[in-house]
């Protein structure tokens, strides 16, 4: 009899028999926190239409882990999709080429909004990416970072501790902080604009790295035990997914960030500035074998699912705009592999 441990060899991936197809283990999706509650709520559709699949197995590791365990190989050991609240780095992509991943099909699955949230009785109520930056960076401008409070950071602001917990560096989360927030922030100086230019990697180093002194605390994955510290903690800020915000209405309020709330409608719109895409990669190697796969591809870009009215809406995601999502339908039904090389 086939071992699991054999199910593929790397070489014939494609080519699998019907007995090894029947012997093989249930689908597997890794990755984003921020996906997760709506990937899971796919999984649990596809297992009770298809009872003979298997219930596919969602994971919440972070993006960059899932990424990390998706590009290990082609295999029973590694997963099938990878789930992510950012598109795939060229880096990614170098790693999972050279392990044998060399189709992959990328789909935009919805938007989402990197929220700065605190307890309702918090009197800071909104914010700029300057002042965050100012706030978090570790070498504002290129100086040391010695501020103690917000009103360090801007005189308009409350005299608050800085106390944010935010996202690790394996999170897309964290991804969009450094390069939707952050940076832009950075980039209100001119010469750190123009050095982006002439000198990108100290640009980055200046404009993206966290502090370490304190005032940022990594809180893991888990973004409700975030929830659950801001409503324990009043003064103190969390970053993550718009949904847990949605979700956290009765303990939390929303940090405008440049005059602009994180809502629904201006996330959709991208008028608000931490406004991101959302993928899942697909390892086509993988989908003769696992036939779950084409099932939870199919189901996770239906109308019913991503659309403005989709049930991605109860787990606090946006739809995105009707070309993009009929890409991704079309995506879904041809699983054409995207280019590694059109990737930053």
């Amino acid at each position: 009899m086939t071992s699991k441990i054999s199910l593929y060899a790397a070489a014939a991936a494609t080519m699998l028999s019907i007995p090894a197809m029947a012997d093989a283990r249930n689908m597997r999706a890794a990755g984003s926190s921020t996906v997760y509650p709506f990937a899971k709520a796919v999984a649990e559709r596809v297992a009770r239409a298809n009872p003979k699949l298997g219930a596919p197995i969602v994971e919440s590791v972070g993006t960059g882990a899932g990424f990390k365990l998706f590009c290990g190989g082609v295999g029973e050991r590694f997963p099938d999709i990878s789930n992510a609240s950012r598109r795939m780095k060229a880096s990614e992509a170098k790693s999972c080429a050279a392990n044998g991943v060399k189709e992959v099909t990328e789909i935009q699955i919805g938007i989402d909004g990197i929220a700065f949230a605190t307890a309702r009785s918090t009197a800071l109520a909104g914010l700029t990416t300057r002042d965050i930056y100012a706030a978090l960076a570790k070498t504002p401008f290129g100086k040391a970072n010695k501020a103690k409070t917000w009103k360090d950071v801007n005189a308009k602001l409350p005299a608050i501790p800085i106390r944010v917990y935010g996202p690790p560096p394996t999170s897309g989360t964290r991804d969009a902080l450094t390069e939707l927030i952050l940076t832009a922030g950075c980039e209100t100086s001119a010469g750190m604009k123009a050095m982006a230019k002439t000198n990108k990697d100290k640009h980055k180093a200046i404009c993206t790295t966290v502090r370490e002194d304190g005032p940022f605390i990594e809180a893991g994955e888990n973004d409700n035990l975030i929830v659950q510290k801001l409503a324990a903690n009043p003064n103190t800020l969390g970053i993550f997914g718009y949904s847990f915000l949605e979700e956290n209405q009765s303990k939390l309020k929303g940090i405008a960030i440049n005059g602009v709330q994180p809502t629904y409608e201006t996330i959709s719109s991208f008028r608000y500035p931490g406004a991101r895409p959302l993928y899942i990669y697909v390892k086509n190697a993988h989908v003769r074998a696992i036939p779950a796969i084409r099932a939870f591809v199919a189901e996770i870009t239906k109308e019913s699912a991503i659309g403005p009215n989709g049930y991605m809406r109860s787990h606090g995601l946006v739809a995105a705009p009707a070309p993009v999502r009929a890409r991704s339908q079309q995506a879904a039904r041809t699983l054409t592999p995207v280019k590694f090389a059109g990737l930053k």
